[in-house]
């Protein structure tokens, strides 16, 4: 390895200390150091192409030397030394989106290929971050094509004969070992087609094989420790310039492929971002890795009570479309939704004067919006007055009002500053700061560059007080892991028309979701039970075969979201609003905790429900299913023998104090079939 001249060392500017802050990076000599009280990976400086040396997981006292002597960092097989190298690293200030964190630029030119590597790294998280950027030109094909001599032109094309196929590489890391136990988790939108959303694979690395998916564990069997590899990517099925795997391992050498980019994807003058890369370590047990990853995926985007806490209505789960959007409809649905005890009211497609393909009315189109400049103003023949008796109204009620929104999709979102400011005019206007994002497609990597930016704009001019609902329910999109600073999820439409409304699968849809991606950051539905009961018949996981209130209590782990029009509620309805009252005033400490599943997979008859661990307290929801079994047996992420305190504070359980057993069990109780508790619990 080349050590760096003394002589440069003085070009660098090493960090200063900031003030009851852990993280910090030093460069000295030929020696990166990237950390914080909790992490610390360290690097072989290689003018600015990092080769990792170390990866120490402080709480658990443990390093890893890296075994490799590769760049982590791999995209060319030209061999030319690194040139133009440099390094700087600083603060970014905390905001209404993110805390603060340390932000470290490497960057360095290979050839005609311009580098660099932006690492961030928070405080109170055992993970460091890697955005990469590319500039330039490359004479590799990478991004998943496999080499085809039939695609090739002829020797006549010099260029095409010096290309040279690889298989690029986002990070890796080599620890070297034989009893390293991988799981891989692949994630699964396009919730429209798909109702089975996260597959795991457990694998002791053997010789060199290929996996997919958003996340790689790898545990040590031979001192219970272990690291993550997050790629911050939309779901494997769905990834841009995708061979078809995410990572590889090989006995202990561990690899994050799949840039989300083409070689001709990248410009000469402009920085073009690939996916990005967690790193990140823990100790001990499923639970302490679970936390490890959860610290870090809470940095991204603050939960604020005021901003980010919702119980939404939107109407568009009755099916009437925007036969009924007007301003008498959207008044009397803000009347019921204040009855109900909603936070939000969304009106969905159908405020607008362009119609949608989705229209009841009239088929429209997302084809070339802005032929149309009054496309997105307020229907004037809906709302004469514009949206401000309904905002009006709505303040006076305590309640939010938000809007549906379509980005004009064609030629990869080049209209993106016109949709910019149509969301900011309707702020400036309204107040109104929430959207639900739908009909995203995101194709190509320009598609993606543009809809950050209509999104990025959005938040500089209201102040960061924006908030996106992504839909995820149809074609390539952003999935879990990626757009997750700008609000969140729109997780499914479900609807009794079609009979594909089960309490039960939602509640499972958001179980396996929550052990590793952040409930809170999900909206969830709940339908009107008695719409469309005669087509159930005598099915018995009918919606009608469940109280209201044990609907919406499948939803109070993510973002509840009343999927009906609440004019075509029955009055008995309304005696939900008690329920909605006690969850308001325990949803954020519920959801500052980290969410995860307890006891059983939803079947229908299962004992299940989820946990909220934050420290030495925390709250549990319990279901019990349609299950004989008056007490359920119920795995926690409590530790065995601890004497625990349970209050009940909704739902039909009862307050008692129990010792957890052995992998976490408590004994709960619950009178009869599909009802439910939910739990303040503190450990003695």
């Amino acid at each position: 390895m080349k050590h760096l001249l003394s002589i440069l060392s003085t070009l660098f500017i090493l960090l200063p200390v900031y003030s009851q802050k852990s993280y910090y990076s030093r460069l000295e000599n030929d020696t990166l150091a990237i950390g914080n009280d909790q992490i610390e990976r360290k690097f072989v400086w290689n003018n600015g192409n990092l080769i990792t040396h170390s990866l120490m997981d402080k709480a658990g006292d443990q390093v890893w030397i890296n075994k490799s002597l590769k760049p982590d960092f791999f995209i060319t097989k030209d061999s030319d030394t690194p040139t133009n190298f440099s390094y700087k690293s600083s603060e970014v200030s905390e905001n209404e989106i993110h805390p603060d964190y340390l932000e470290v630029e490497v960057s360095f030119t290979l050839g005609t290929l311009d580098i660099k590597r932006i690492y961030r790294i928070y405080n109170n998280a055992p993970a460091i971050a890697c955005d990469t950027y590319l500039r330039g030109t490359t004479n590799s094909i990478f991004g998943g094509r496999p080499a085809n001599l039939a695609d090739m032109k002829n020797i006549e094309f010099a260029e095409d004969m010096s290309s040279k196929q690889i298989t690029a590489v986002l990070d890796q890391l080599n620890p070297d070992g034989k009893h390293w136990h991988t799981k891989t988790v692949e994630f699964y939108d396009v919730t429209d087609w798909n109702n089975n959303l996260v597959f795991e694979t457990d694998v002791i690395p053997y010789r060199k094989n290929s996996y997919r998916g958003n996340l790689l564990f790898a545990h040590n069997a031979e001192n219970e420790k272990g690291f993550f590899f997050l790629k911050e990517a939309p779901s494997s099925s769905v990834q841009l310039a995708s061979n078809g795997n995410d990572f590889t391992a090989e006995f202990g050498h561990f690899s994050v492929i799949g840039l989300g980019v083409n070689e001709t994807d990248i410009k000469k003058d402009e920085w073009t971002k690939t996916y990005s890369c967690v790193i990140g370590v823990y100790s001990g047990n499923e639970l302490n890795r679970l936390t490890a990853l959860r610290s870090y995926q809470k940095k991204i985007r603050k939960l604020l009570p005021g901003r980010d806490e919702m119980i939404m209505m939107n109407t568009w789960g009755d099916r009437s479309q925007d036969s009924k959007v007007n301003e008498k409809f959207s008044l009397l649905e803000v009347e019921e939704a204040a009855k109900l005890g909603v936070t939000h009211f969304q009106i969905d497609d159908g405020w607008q004067v362009g119609k949608s393909p989705n229209s009841a009315m009239a088929k429209g189109s997302f084809k070339n919006i802005w032929d149309n400049p009054d496309y997105w103003k307020p229907d004037p023949q809906k709302y004469p007055d514009g949206l401000h008796p309904i905002v009006k109204r709505g303040k006076e009620l305590g309640i939010e009002i938000c809007l549906w929104f379509n980005p004009s999709v064609q030629n990869d979102y080049a209209d993106w500053e016109k949709d910019a400011q149509v969301m900011i005019d309707l702020y400036n206007e309204y107040g109104i700061r929430t959207f639900k994002i739908d009909g995203l497609a995101i194709p190509t990597k320009q598609s993606e560059i543009n809809l950050r930016k209509l999104f990025d704009k959005v938040l500089e001019k209201t102040d960061n007080q924006a908030v996106f609902n992504l839909d995820a329910t149809a074609g390539r999109r952003g999935g879990y892991h990626m757009f997750n600073e700008y609000g969140n999820v729109f997780l499914e439409n479900r609807y009794t028309d079609w009979r594909n409304y089960y309490p039960y699968h939602t509640l499972r849809n958001l179980w396996l979701l929550s052990k590793y991606v952040p409930a809170e950051k999900l909206q969830i539905e709940f339908l009107n039970k008695w719409r469309n009961a005669d087509k159930y018949g005598k099915d018995i996981f009918a919606p009608a075969n469940y109280s209201f209130d044990y609907l919406f209590a499948t939803t109070m782990a993510g973002q509840p979201l009343a999927w009906f029009e609440g004019t075509g509620l029955p009055q008995d309805a309304l005696s939900i609003s008690k329920l909605i009252k006690s969850y308001k005033e325990i949803q954020h400490d519920f959801h500052m905790g980290t969410i995860l599943p307890i006891g059983d997979e939803p079947s229908g008859k299962s004992w299940t429900g989820f946990q909220s661990v934050n420290g030495n307290a925390g709250y549990f929801i319990f279901f019990r299913e349609s299950n004989p079994d008056r007490i359920g047996i119920v795995e926690t992420w409590l530790t065995e023998g601890t004497e625990v305190e349970c209050s009940a504070i909704m739902g039909d359980g009862k307050p008692f104090t129990t010792t957890v057993g052995r992998k976490g069990v408590i004994k709960v109780e619950l009178p009869d079939i599909n009802s439910f508790a939910v739990y303040r619990y503190k450990i003695k």
